[in-house]
C-alpha cells in the first residue's frame, strides 16, 4: 500500500474483498494457538447488518475497520489488516480514522473488546490511548457484547479485555 493511500468509507465494490483480508489476518493468530470457530467471518456479519460503518485502507483495500454506535459512543467491532501489509502503520491509520470520525460525530468514546495479551491487540490499543475497563465499568451495550462473546466461546481462546478511549 502506498504511504499516502487514503483511509475511506468502504464502497459496495470493496465489500467482497474484505472477508479474505479477515481470513488472512486471523491465520496469524494460529501462531499463538488461537483458532477462531468456523462460521461466517466478523466482516460478513457486519456486511449483513445495517447501521454498521466500514472504513478501508487502500484501493483495493488491504485493511479495514467496522464500527457501530454503542452506549453513546462508537464500538470498534474489528480492525483487520492483511499480513502482507502489517507493521507498516496501516492499522494505526485505520484506527486514527475511526477515532477522528467518532470525535466529529460527537461520540463520548471508542470502545472495544480484544485479546488482553496478544501484542497486536490489547497492548497495541493501550499504546493508542485505550484503557482497560473492569466488569463493573462496562456500560450496558458493551456488557451485552461481552456476554455475547462469552456465549460464542471467544473467551475460551484466551483472556479478553474491554477497553475504552475517551473522546471528551
Amino acid at each position: 500500500m502506498r504511504p499516502d493511500a487514503e483511509v475511506r468509507s468502504a464502497r459496495p465494490a470493496d465489500l467482497p474483498l474484505l472477508p479474505p483480508i479477515e481470513a488472512a489476518a486471523d491465520a496469524v493468530f494460529r501462531e499463538l494457538d488461537i483458532v477462531f470457530p468456523p462460521g461466517p467471518t466478523v466482516i460478513e456479519e457486519v456486511i449483513a447488518r445495517t447501521g454498521d460503518e466500514v472504513v478501508v485502507a487502500g484501493d483495493p483495500p488491504v485493511g479495514y475497520a467496522a464500527t457501530r454506535p454503542l452506549d453513546g459512543g462508537v464500538y470498534l467491532v474489528q480492525i483487520a489488516v492483511h499480513p502482507g501489509h502489517a507493521r507498516r502503520g496501516v492499522g494505526t491509520r485505520i484506527l486514527g480514522e475511526v477515532v477522528e470520525r467518532a470525535a466529529r460525530a460527537g461520540a463520548a468514546d471508542v470502545s472495544l473488546l480484544t485479546f488482553r495479551d496478544v501484542p497486536w491487540n490489547g497492548p497495541w490499543y493501550a499504546r493508542h490511548g485505550f484503557v482497560e475497563l473492569t466488569g463493573d465499568d462496562l456500560p450496558p451495550g458493551l456488557r451485552a457484547q461481552w456476554d455475547a462473546e462469552v456465549a460464542a466461546g471467544l473467551h475460551d481462546l484466551g483472556p479478553r479485555v474491554a477497553m475504552r478511549r475517551p473522546l471528551r
